[in-house]
């Protein structure tokens, strides 16, 4: 057997790879400053020149976040409400989806083409009629005001519907035969097909919610209730200068997302 020979190198692989090594540094250098930056003492944090990695690391900052706010209520609020968004998204909208998918009614492409026209508008167009909604309802500046609007996201109607097109007719043909209803026929026929638009959807819609800054900003107003993306900005706020404090916070907000890719 002939060794395999090894292609020389370009120009062009040279350059690329030397771009996108600075371009991944260029995305982690943030997130590499966050946290080594949490770690540092109020001094070390504005120090010219600045220091690249903490000469003596300390928990001050961490605990400072914990004894001066309600920092882990603010993290319980912001899990709490991504993740039951996330449950609520995806059950909704993998039965919608496996509805436009394979069920045929009157009306049923123009549903649909709402739900697309509704993925182009964004949330300041509806934020009015959202707000007198929430106020009607008498659940503002609660976690279930967050919760609520965020439930019809017409994205994972959308992914899901396609998915949902690729269950073969003939499998859930079978099902009823076999005397199964709809609600039997989608969980052990359909369901299992669509895993994968479900897990994805999942992982999309939590990562939404987490990040939605915006509506958390409108709905939630009292201390108690806040997330930890705005109790972070509140900090900002109120303590401007002490920079260790409020990287310890975007380090603590930052570890669910991280878990979430890991």
């Amino acid at each position: 057997m002939q060794p395999t020979q090894k292609k020389p190198l370009t120009a062009f692989t040279v350059i690329s790879t030397i771009i996108l090594l600075l371009l991944t540094v260029l995305f982690i250098f943030p997130f590499y400053w966050i946290l080594t930056g949490a770690f540092k003492s109020q001094p070390d944090t504005i120090m010219i020149p600045p220091q690249w990695f903490p000469k003596m690391p300390t928990m001050e900052n961490f605990q400072q976040l914990m004894v001066q706010n309600p920092a882990m209520q603010w993290m319980w609020n912001s899990v709490f409400i991504s993740l039951v968004t996330m449950f609520l998204v995806c059950a909704t909208s993998s039965l919608a989806g496996y509805v436009l998918a394979k069920k045929r009614f009157y009306g049923q492409r123009i549903l649909f083409a709402v739900f697309i026209a509704a993925m182009a508008l964004p949330k300041q167009v509806v934020l009015v009629p959202l707000v007198r909604i929430v106020n009607f309802m008498g659940i503002h500046d609660t976690l279930w005001a967050v919760i609520l609007p965020l439930i019809g996201w017409p994205f994972g109607v959308f992914l899901m519907k396609q998915f949902s097109e690729n269950i073969p007719t003939e499998l859930l043909e079978s099902a009823k035969i076999d005397g199964c209803g709809e609600i039997r026929t989608f969980w052990s026929v359909a369901f299992p097909i669509v895993k994968p638009g479900f897990a994805a959807l999942a992982i999309f819609t939590f990562i939404n919610t987490w990040n939605d800054y915006f509506m958390q900003l409108v709905m939630l107003t009292s201390r108690q209730n806040l997330t930890i993306s705005l109790g972070v900005a509140t900090m900002q706020a109120e303590m401007a200068t002490n920079y260790g404090l409020i990287m310890a916070g975007a380090a603590l907000a930052a570890v669910p997302i991280v878990t979430v890719f890991l």
